[in-house]
């Protein structure tokens, strides 16, 4: 008689086991380090926006260097003096704007008459103000997201990009230090004309040292990343400026 161990049927009755008491385990560790994952993003989103509006701790020629975690919630609170949410046409104030998924909010918006909420984030230091708005597009292979810092005249003051699966030495270098410290003084209008800032191969100007053209030099073969951080600033920049012009002509 066949022991029942050499049936095909016990294969598949143990690899099914396997796959319930291994998805359990799974399951019971991810719910168990929820938490942990949920105030490592919270940290993270702080110093991806500090960042932005040039609170870090870079030093000359360095690679980019946050506010460390034990200091980042206080210096959050420091710099960061409103939190706003644009809803509808209707503007209120939210201290936890910045914990918005944006991702989820794009997407809710596309299925209806849903009005997505859009976080901004107003900052002070040393006595000048900074609009910090969140972005979000895709990539060549996935998503890329980031921060733009403005001022009162539509001038970039600082940026911040990551990435969900660019190419390394590549498109991934869109969050590398060189690439981002090339927004800064960069204008978004062309006179009156909303332009945005357009990450162009061969643009002229490899040092970025013309800052009225609207451009800012591509990465070395990353031209599909470039396009798509092209086409997320201009998209998400433009959704901000009815509700910018009011607060800033304030």
């Amino acid at each position: 008689m066949t022991k029942f161990t050499e049936k095909n049927s016990y294969t598949i009755i143990f690899s099914i086991i396997m796959v319930l008491v291994v998805g359990s385990l799974l399951a019971g560790v991810a719910q168990g380090l929820k938490e942990k994952i949920d105030e490592n993003k919270r940290i993270e989103k702080q110093q991806n926006i500090l960042y932005a509006m040039g609170i870090n701790n870079n030093q000359n020629n360095t690679d980019v260097e946050f506010i460390p975690t034990k200091e980042v919630e206080n210096t959050f609170k420091k710099y960061i003096t409103k939190q706003l949410v644009y809803q509808g046409g209707k503007i209120t104030e939210d201290n936890n704007a910045y914990l918005i998924d944006i991702k989820k909010e794009e997407a809710l918006a596309k299925k209806g008459n849903y009005k997505r909420r859009l976080p901004l984030f107003i900052g002070e230091k040393e006595g000048k103000t900074f609009y910090i708005i969140p972005l979000r597009g895709k990539g060549l292979w996935d998503a890329v997201w980031g921060y733009i810092a403005l001022d009162k005249d539509f001038v970039v003051q600082g940026v911040f990009f990551d990435h969900k699966g660019e190419t390394p030495g590549l498109g991934a270098n869109i969050k590398e230090r060189f690439f981002m410290d090339d927004f800064k003084g960069e204008r978004i209008f062309k006179d009156t004309e909303f332009k945005g800032i357009s990450i162009v191969k061969g643009n002229n100007d490899p040092l970025n040292k013309d800052k009225t053209d609207n451009e800012v030099d591509a990465l070395a073969g990353a031209t599909i990343t470039g396009d798509g951080l092209t086409a997320m600033i201009k998209k998400d920049i433009k959704l901000y400026l009815p509700y910018l012009e009011k607060i800033i002509k304030k």
